[in-house]
């Protein structure tokens, strides 16, 4: 086991900051500040109302941050000036710390190391993301709506957004579930587990990760939904 500890962020920008939103994310990699035991960072856009599209939003973004302990994590979220930026700026905006239990693939060669040896009851969070093989992305985005339309219907889902770190070929999802059974029920069945199945058999990415966590001492709201 590992003190590993994660911070995800979803900012909805209010629509008069979109474009100074739009810089950071694309020059915020240049920022001089570098936190403390930072493992791995990764500032996102996102698809249309927070969605996944390939057509992009303007004023939503995402940033997971990896730190080797619970003690880095909570000092970025004190000092961070994105964040600073975020909370001055945001039309709504949500938190999360997060501890992996269950780690398959890397993200940019980093593969994340466990926090936490068993499932954890009440709420679950799972991170997954791939990059996408330009030959597959027509078929991989084939299948994103009735993903996405299902995971919107679906009982038991609390926060949903995707993101990604490029347009069309890199994506991510982040979702947070009331309980591992609500997960496990969404990813085994309807359009979801076609499209894994699909990508799978297809071979349709040349990197992948899927990462479920421990969600605690969240903050904010994501599409008016809160995490208690």
């Amino acid at each position: 086991m590992s003190n590993q500890v994660a911070v995800m962020a979803l900012v909805n920008i209010k629509p008069q900051a979109k474009y100074s939103g739009i810089t950071r994310l694309m020059f915020n990699r240049f920022s001089s500040y570098r936190p403390s035991g930072l493992l791995l960072q990764k500032h996102m856009g996102s698809g249309k109302n927070a969605g996944f599209s390939v057509n992009p939003s303007g004023t939503h973004q995402g940033l997971f941050c990896l730190f080797d302990d619970l003690a880095n994590a909570a000092q970025f979220l004190k000092d961070s000036p994105l964040l600073a930026w975020y909370r001055d700026h945001a039309q709504e905006l949500f938190l999360v710390k997060l501890r992996a239990y269950s780690v398959k693939g890397k993200w940019s060669g980093h593969q994340l190391t466990e926090s936490l040896s068993t499932p954890p009851s009440g709420p679950i969070a799972s991170l997954t993301r791939a990059s996408i093989k330009p030959l597959n992305a027509i078929s991989f985005w084939s299948k994103a709506p009735p993903a996405e339309i299902d995971l919107q219907g679906t009982p038991g889902c609390l926060i949903s957004a995707g993101v990604g770190e490029a347009p069309i070929l890199r994506q991510a999802t982040f979702t947070i579930w009331e309980s591992q059974a609500a997960m496990d029920s969404y990813a085994r069945s309807g359009a979801h587990l076609a499209a894994i199945k699909a990508a799978m058999q297809g071979n349709y990415f040349s990197e992948s990760m899927f990462v479920r966590f421990q969600p605690f001492d969240a903050e904010g709201t994501w599409k008016g939904k809160q995490l208690d």
